[in-house]
C-alpha cells in the first residue's frame, strides 16, 4: 500500500513536473508570439513614419525650391536687371537719350528724366521738369538716395527701377526694367532630383580669432570677408571642409565649386546657406544649393568660390545651369 501510495505519488509529481514545463513552454511560445507580432506590427509602422518623413522632407525642399523661383520673379528682382553704371563725381544725366551721361535701353523710358548729383558722402537725385519719379508711393522731384545695399532705395518711373550703392569709393547706379525679356522669357529654375542623403550634419571648427578670406568677384574685385571656421563634414564616405562667411543669426553662408560645375550646374560655382545647431553642428543640405544671380543676369557682380571650396567630388544636388537648361 505504502508502495503503490509511493508510486502514484511519485507518478503524481512527475504529471504535475510535465504539466508545469509544459505551461512554461506555452507562456514562452506566447511571449515570443507576442514579440514577434509587435515586431511586425512595429516594422510596418516604422516603415510608414519613414516614408512620412522623407514625403515630409522632399515637401520641404519643394517648398523652398518654389520660394526662391518666385524670389527671383518678382519685381526688381534679378530677372529684371537691365544695367549698373558707376557714377562719376558731379552731375550723371540719365534717360533713354544717346547724349545722356548715362544711356538706359531705348524705348524704355523718357529720353531726359533727370540727374544724379554725386558729392563727397551723398548721391541726390534731381527730376527734369514735367517729371516726377516714385519713392514707393511717394512722388517726388528731388531726393538724397540712400546708398547701403543691405536697404535698397528704390525709386521708379513707369516700367523702370532703380537704386545707388555705395562700393569701393565709387556709386554706382543699378537699373531694373520690369518689363525685361529676360524676365518675360524666363523658363524658371531646374534641380535636380531631391536626395535625402545631400542633407548633412557638418562639424563646426573655430578659427581663432576670426580669419579674413579673399572673396574675388566676377569682375576681378577682391573683398576680405569674415569667416569664423570651417566645418568638416562626410560625403559618401570621404571628408570635405568648407570655409563660410559669417552670415550672422546663426547662417553660414557658402561659395563652392564641385565635379559638376560647368558640365551640369552653373560653372563658376554655387551659394548655400547651412545653419548652425546648438551643440556645435552645421546642418547642410545641398539640395538647396542655388545659382548665383550671374547664372541669371549679366548685370551682377557675383562671387567666385575660394580656391579651398573647391570641392573635388560630384554634389549631384542642388540647382542647374539654368543656360544649358533654358537652350534644350
Amino acid at each position: 500500500m505504502s508502495g503503490y501510495c509511493s508510486a502514484s505519488l511519485s507518478a503524481t509529481l512527475l504529471e504535475m513536473q510535465v504539466l508545469e514545463i509544459r505551461m512554461n513552454m506555452n507562456r514562452k511560445f506566447l511571449l515570443v508570439a507576442a514579440m514577434g507580432l509587435t515586431a511586425l506590427s512595429a516594422a510596418p509602422a516604422h516603415a510608414a513614419a519613414d516614408a512620412i518623413d522623407r514625403q515630409l522632407y522632399r515637401q520641404d525642399v519643394t517648398d523652398w525650391r518654389a520660394n526662391a523661383e518666385e524670389s527671383l520673379k518678382r519685381d526688381n528682382g534679378w530677372l529684371t536687371l537691365a544695367g549698373r553704371f558707376v557714377m562719376k563725381p558731379g552731375e550723371n544725366r540719365f534717360g533713354t537719350a544717346l547724349d545722356n551721361d548715362i544711356v538706359f535701353p531705348a524705348g524704355t523710358g523718357p529720353e531726359h528724366i533727370g540727374s544724379f548729383i554725386v558729392e563727397p558722402g551723398k548721391v541726390t537725385l534731381k527730376i527734369n521738369d514735367g517729371l516726377t519719379m516714385l519713392a514707393g508711393e511717394q512722388s517726388f522731384t528731388t531726393r538724397r538716395m540712400g546708398v547701403d545695399l543691405e536697404k535698397e532705395d528704390w525709386v521708379s518711373i513707369g516700367q523702370l527701377a532703380m537704386h545707388v550703392i555705395a562700393r569701393d569709393g565709387n556709386y554706382i547706379l543699378r537699373l531694373a526694367d520690369n518689363k525685361s525679356t529676360v524676365r518675360e522669357q524666363f523658363h524658371g529654375r531646374t534641380w535636380y532630383d531631391v536626395k535625402p542623403p545631400y542633407r548633412i550634419t557638418g562639424k563646426f571648427v573655430a578659427y581663432s580669432p576670426v580669419r579674413k578670406i579673399p572673396i574675388v568677384n566676377v569682375l576681378g574685385e577682391i573683398s576680405e570677408e569674415p569667416s569664423p571656421g570651417y566645418v568638416e563634414f562626410n560625403l559618401a564616405g570621404k571628408i570635405y571642409r568648407l570655409d563660410p562667411i559669417d552670415e550672422g543669426d546663426g547662417e553660414l553662408f557658402f561659395i563652392f565649386r564641385d565635379g559638376t560645375s560647368g558640365k551640369t550646374t552653373y560653372p563658376p560655382g554655387r551659394f548655400l546657406v547651412g545653419t548652425k545647431t546648438s551643440d556645435g553642428k552645421v546642418v547642410m543640405d545641398f539640395n538647396k544649393a542655388y545659382n548665383p544671380p550671374c547664372a541669371f543676369s549679366e548685370f551682377t557682380t557675383c562671387p567666385l568660390p575660394p580656391r579651398q571650396n573647391h570641392l573635388k567630388t560630384r554634389v549631384e544636388a542642388g540647382e542647374l545651369d539654368y543656360k544649358k537648361q533654358a537652350a534644350r
